[in-house]
């Protein structure tokens, strides 16, 4: 069909849609547009901007068979109490199918805090592991071999210190750093922008990043060394547009600051990773991981002028969208997460974790775990999804929708350059007026019964009772850490703890040094991580948050 028969048929077509809607209204909240047809995708030129999976522009995946040679990594974020009971839950996701493990860290441990610490109070093992030093990091990982599993550490402003331990653990196994896998996400911006859990100003930050960089290119080449982070962006409530544009602005100011610090782009841009959301909307879902790949594979080319492949492709981890479970009905989450799952799947994913039923109430517990994981397997095996390559190609709509969020993210990335990049915008409050702006927006069509929240604002149930069977962490959590900790500070060579922080300590005030040798020398004395992070904050100081909105 030509394009002018194409657009007498539109034209007939809108014509029955004025009387259709006459008598039924659309509902509230939908797209403007209904109906796509070639002509919202003409123009286009295929090599540039879809190509062939495997190649660039990547945008319908990063690898020539995707999942018809193996699945995806099915990754389960986990960690809760004490090292021993974390060690327990990792355990048995590895006994039913978990392919590579999540590590959650409790708050005191993210923010550089050890668990005897006043500020620590009340937050020990509550939402995620309490990690001190290197005796809990052994704790953590007994029974596990650090050669034969892929481990993703949520961790940011220490990251150093947790990878540190993590080598060093590996060493006493006898695995060599340069045979490990896994990931540190090691964001700092985005801690900035929408998360909270920083500890030192930005340049400090990008040092220590940029240093993880350079000591992991050369010690532990495959380790992924930053997973650049759009989850907590879109938790914080910005729109999928605004997640990989200020994210892949974030990464854009990640690889100007490698360079500058004299690294060689395609010495490290390979082993960048990225994280993003699954949300709700599938097809806007989809739409956006293609477009995400599409416009890191330009700017890797045309930007900074990479020639590997693989500094071009963007890689990515997927989580389903936290802030999308409900308290209410908290069985539909089953539901919610199998519908993000497939969004993933459709979208490329390299690995992911899903959510699991109860955790807008509690920790999840081990069944809650066990059906999360199952949706994976069930996608996986059942669905046939996991079957053909970008199996969504071709639509109109998810065409069309993938050129628009590509268009808005740029325009997005332009305005923060313009800006003088993401650090600056960050310090201006930009990105983060602007997230507050799409979650206000989003809250207001809620509560306005706009946007159909199932259970919370329509069909909800009275007199709805919690489930009963929730995990809750032992309040002893903090004691007994308390405890064990005191027994590491008498049991080790405190001379030689001494020793290695005081050479931290003089590598710091040297902006020329690595740091890494340094932190993973004191971590083998068994320095702890408040102690280490102490010496850093003695000498780079605390990040304020200011913004002028």
């Amino acid at each position: 069909m030509s394009n002018e028969k194409i657009q007498a048929e539109l034209e007939k077509y809108e014509a029955d849609l004025k009387k259709t809607t006459a008598k039924f209204p659309l509902r509230p909240n939908v797209p403007e547009q209904g109906l796509y047809t070639p002509l919202d995708v003409e123009g286009g030129d295929y090599a540039e901007d879809l190509g062939i999976p495997g190649q660039f522009p990547y945008t319908r995946g990063v690898q020539p068979t995707m999942y018809r040679g193996r699945f995806w990594t099915m990754r389960m974020y986990a960690g809760f109490s004490t090292a021993e009971e974390s060690n327990k839950r990792y355990r048995m996701l590895i006994a039913t199918g978990a392919s590579g493990l999540s590590c959650a860290f409790d708050l005191p441990t993210q923010i550089g805090y050890d668990s005897d610490d006043s500020i620590s109070e009340g937050e020990v093992g509550k939402v995620g592991v309490a990690i001190d030093s290197l005796a809990d990091m052994e704790t953590l990982f007994d029974q596990i071999d650090l050669g034969k599993v892929s481990t993703s550490m949520t961790i940011n402003a220490p990251a150093s210190v947790l990878l540190a331990m993590y080598i060093a653990v590996a060493e006493k196994q006898g695995v060599p750093a340069d045979q490990l896998t896994g990931t540190i996400q090691n964001d700092i911006l985005k801690e900035y922008a929408a998360r909270g859990t920083y500890i030192f100003p930005p340049r400090p930050s990008m040092r220590l990043i940029t240093n993880i960089f350079a000591y992991c290119s050369k010690n532990v080449p495959k380790w992924n060394t930053i997973s650049i982070s759009g989850y907590h962006i879109r938790e914080a409530g910005s729109t999928a547009a605004q997640e990989i544009a200020f994210t892949i602005s974030d990464g854009i100011a990640y690889v100007n600051a490698a360079i500058e610090a004299g690294l060689n782009v395609d010495d490290f841009a390979g082993r960048l990773s990225f994280f993003w959301n699954a949300h709700n909307n599938v097809l806007e879902e989809v739409a956006k991981y293609r477009a995400s790949r599409r416009i890191w594979a330009k700017i890797m080319r045309d930007r900074f002028g990479a020639k590997k492949d693989k500094s071009m492709k963007l890689r990515f981890h997927t989580q389903t969208a936290g802030s999308m479970l409900t308290a209410q009905q908290p069985d539909n989450n089953i539901v919610r997460v199998a519908l993000q799952t497939a969004a993933a799947v459709m979208g490329g994913t390299q690995s992911l974790h899903t959510n699991s039923r109860d955790e807008a109430l509690a920790l999840p517990t081990e069944e809650s775990v066990s059906i999360a994981l199952h949706t994976q397997h069930i996608v996986a095996h059942e669905s046939g999804l996991a079957d053909v390559i970008d199996p969504l190609a071709g639509s109109y709509y998810v065409e069309a929708m993938t050129n628009r969020i590509e268009k808005e993210a740029m325009e997005y990335i332009k305005k923060i350059d313009e800006m003088g990049g993401a650090v600056a915008a960050i310090e201006k409050g930009y990105i983060q007026k602007e997230i507050q702006d799409s979650a206000y927006a989003w809250q207001m069509d809620v509560e306005s019964g706009a946007r159909v929240i199932v259970g919370v604002n329509k069909y909800q149930k009275e007199n709805e009772e919690p489930p009963k069977d929730l995990l809750k962490v032992d309040a002893s959590v903090g004691e007994k850490q308390k405890k064990q900790l005191a027994e590491v500070k008498a049991k080790r060579d405190n001379a030689a703890v001494k020793s290695a922080l005081e050479a931290l300590k003089n590598a710091c005030e040297d902006e020329k040094e690595n740091l890494m040798p340094h932190i993973l020398t004191a971590v083998k004395t068994y320095a702890t991580l408040g102690e280490i992070c102490g010496v850093m904050r003695s000498v780079f100081g605390e990040y304020e948050a200011h913004t002028s909105l």
